[in-house]
């Protein structure tokens, strides 16, 4: 649905700021106005956004800084509209990191197509990104990018060491690791014989998923040999 899509219009004209507002609302985003690339940037301090139209010529801070200041933490689409039409300017916030440039005078069917176009590209890649980012074994979650494990979507706090043993386990689900090699991956160190350290680890791991939902094994063991993600 279109109203969980937050879209920021950065316009000093105001007209033109009321007209894309308007627009993109109809077609049911979220939208807020900016008039100023300072008002744009404390917009981003405080807001979540899925797409931006920007203007270039704007008071305070240019177009093409916002650009340059949204990339250092932002992927989301940029669309430039600006009356700025050369040749080498297009070039120039293209390279800056814009994904696309609208030419003033615009047509308002035009402006929502690129949206969509934009939005749909954005959509893609943000899925296939939280894919990779996501380890998922039976109802267990494990997310790299926030470092959140879940049971049944309810958080399971972990130690740094207790992750990362999860994370070694449910990457290679089907694979038996002995405890030589879950030391030697997660303590860096050479494994000497002490099969206390890992056990340890593991039997509080198991503790933890435990109390989220006792009734499944998340970690099995494979005697004699070591440990693996449950069947």
């Amino acid at each position: 649905m279109n109203e969980n899509i937050n879209i920021l219009v950065v316009e000093d004209d105001v007209d033109i700021n009321n007209l894309l507002c308007k627009i993109l609302s109809k077609q049911g985003y979220s939208v807020r106005a900016a008039f100023s690339g300072s008002e744009a940037k404390m917009c981003f301090g405080q807001y979540d956004f899925q797409l931006v139209l920007l203007d270039l010529m704007l008071p305070a801070i240019s177009g093409e800084e916002i650009i340059s200041q949204i990339r250092k933490i932002k992927t989301m689409p940029i669309i430039v509209i600006s009356a700025k039409l050369g040749q080498e300017t297009k070039i120039e916030v293209l390279k800056l990191g814009a994904d696309d440039f609208i030419s003033k005078p615009f047509d308002v069917n035009e402006v929502l197509a690129r949206v969509e176009a934009q939005l749909r590209r954005y959509m893609v890649f943000s899925n296939a990104t939280e894919k990779l980012n996501v380890l998922k074994h039976k109802d267990l979650t494990l997310n790299l990018e926030t470092v959140e494990v879940k049971v049944k979507d309810q958080k399971i706090t972990l130690t740094a060491r207790e992750f990362a043993i999860l994370e070694l386990l449910m990457t290679f689900p089907n694979k038996v690791f002995t405890k030589a090699n879950l030391f030697e991956h997660v303590w860096n160190e050479e494994f000497l014989g002490d099969d206390n350290t890992v056990n340890v680890h593991i039997s509080n791991l198991r503790s933890k998923l435990a109390k989220a939902a006792p009734d499944t094994e998340y970690i099995s063991t494979v005697w004699g040999i070591g440990f693996k993600m449950g069947e």
